[in-house]
């Protein structure tokens, strides 16, 4: 980039060069992020990533914000879009982006813009109070269940992996129960959707993405075929009533069910992924303090809290990604028309600015979080996704006897926009 001045009315605005040091500084630090130990502990990394600045040059182009008021006015602000289909197609055959799991990915309601965005976010509908009422009553028995399962475990075995037993297991019952999707199919559509993943990861191999690619071939085969089957004998589930809306909305019968289909992968995709990384990562936060589990029991009200601020010190996504909808400059560095800049969401949930002593984990505070994003993409799951860990994190601490953290656990490798804990094993104290 030039030295130069962009002027809009009566502003000037400065625009810099950015210095190949800083690239340079920023490549070693993604270096350090993907190998095992920045995986178990981003942070001190992403300390020195703040230290840079609230924007830094992206390794492969494009940039990296930091500052937490930025990531949220970003996500806010219609001048910055998702990297739809079309942005996707502009980027060549041989890049990424086109790889099928890329594409298939980019018709899901979190990667369109208006107007499309709006016109499947109505068709989508929305986990109002009434719904997550209704889900209540199902989500506390499939958690009294597993966690029965998860005690027996502990007394024969003496240990346990809580991630395995209790962190995977409720996200897809719920979602699986909610879609009526039989329950012989869960654990295969578990495994599809850890594989999906890594089409949305920042850096992916092309072993990664063939995996995905394979994944969502395999998703995209099995909904379809379930929207064609729930269309004979249309029910009170939400598959049904989302053919109803397309089919009012789209005379053409396979694109009906092809816009169902993006739904009900989107909301699958949505309720596993991450919701068992909070799930996990919560209970990792309670078990490795013993003082937390002790005040929890004693004030479970404070459950909501706690679940807030899980969400701040280590959500289950650490980046978000938009593109210019036109120039324009950030921090002083121009920004180019589709260019892409990737929130650190996880840096930006610990800067200090925003959060006071932000390596401190501290359920007293009312943190402001950008874990379910901002704006129009804001998530339609996150009532779900709070109901069940206010739902597992109360019966943890008022059913069960204090347990223990037994060693840390392993981090799902090279990932770094989706945290994924491998494991969780605890033990009764």
């Amino acid at each position: 980039m030039d030295d130069g001045c962009a002027q809009k009315g009566a502003v000037i605005v400065r625009t810099v060069t950015t210095p190949s040091s800083d690239r340079r500084a920023t490549v070693s630090l993604f270096t350090r992020l993907r190998s095992a130990q920045g995986q178990e502990d981003p942070f001190p990394i992403y300390a020195e990533l703040r230290s840079m600045g609230a924007v830094a040059p992206a390794p492969w182009g494009g940039l990296l914000v930091t500052s937490f008021d930025l990531c949220d006015q970003i996500l806010r602000s219609p001048a910055w879009l998702e990297p739809d289909k079309r942005w996707r197609e502009k980027q060549g055959p041989r890049t990424r982006w086109s790889a099928p799991s890329s594409r298939e990915i980019s018709s899901t309601l979190p990667a369109l813009n208006p107007p499309d965005h709006t016109r499947v976010r109505q068709a989508a509908g929305t986990f109002d109070r009434g719904t997550i009422q209704g889900l209540g009553p199902m989500v506390a028995e499939v958690t009294d269940r597993l966690l029965d399962s998860l005690v027996e475990r502990l007394r024969d075995g003496g240990e346990a992996d809580f991630a395995a037993l209790v962190g995977e297991e409720l996200p897809v019952a719920t979602i699986g129960n909610w879609l009526a999707l039989p329950e012989a199919d869960w654990p295969r559509l578990r495994e599809l959707t850890h594989d999906q993943v890594y089409t949305q990861e920042l850096l992916p191999t092309a072993s990664q993405l063939a995996r995905s690619d394979a994944a969502m071939a395999e998703l995209r085969t099995y909904f379809l075929d379930l929207v064609r089957e729930r269309r004979t004998r249309l029910g009170d589930d939400p598959v049904s009533r989302w053919i109803a809306k397309w089919d009012a909305m789209e005379p053409d019968q396979e694109k009906a069910d092809e816009g169902v289909y993006f739904l009900a992968l989107f909301m699958l995709l949505a309720a596993l992924e991450t919701t068992a990384t909070l799930l996990s990562t919560m209970t990792l936060r309670l078990v490795e303090d013993p003082g937390r589990w002790e005040r929890l029991a004693d004030e479970p009200d404070l459950a909501p809290a706690f679940i807030e601020e899980s969400l701040r010190y280590d959500p289950p996504t650490h980046v978000i990604s938009r593109v210019a909808a036109d120039d324009r400059v950030l921090e002083g560095l121009e920004v180019h028309r589709d260019q892409m800049v990737h929130l650190m969401v996880g840096a930006a949930h610990h800067d200090a600015e925003r959060h006071p002593d932000p390596e401190r984990f501290d359920f007293h505070r009312k943190p402001a979080h950008l874990a379910f994003s901002a704006g129009i993409h804001y998530c339609l799951g996150a009532p779900l996704a709070r109901l069940e860990a206010e739902t597992l994190l109360r019966r943890l601490v008022t059913r069960l006897p204090r347990l223990t953290l037994v060693r840390r656990p392993t981090m799902a490798p090279r990932r770094v926009v989706f945290r994924r804990l491998m494991n969780l094993d605890v033990a009764l104290a």
